[in-house]
């Protein structure tokens, strides 16, 4: 299953790129996306700090990821 992966904001600093296409072998959740992709990520960002979308619609860690989604992921927001 190929799903598109996005990352906006400082994970797309991080990571080093904006996006890429995955190749997972079963359905999974959100979180279980995250947590294979922030694995390079310097800082442990956990995924209840995460906004997550699976196509353009916000979701919870849960929500399953299928084949062709496309999936984005944006920073904790501080604000003041």
């Amino acid at each position: 299953m190929n799903i598109t992966v996005k990352y906006f904001a400082s994970l797309r600093e991080q990571l080093g790129k904006s996006e890429e296409i995955l190749t997972l072998s079963d359905e999974i959740s959100i979180a279980e996306v995250w947590q294979n992709v922030s694995a390079s990520i310097s800082e442990n960002i956990e995924s209840e700090n995460i906004l997550m979308t699976i196509n353009m619609e916000y979701v919870k860690s849960d929500a399953l990821v299928k084949t062709g989604d496309e999936v984005a992921f944006f920073p904790p927001v501080t604000g003041g």
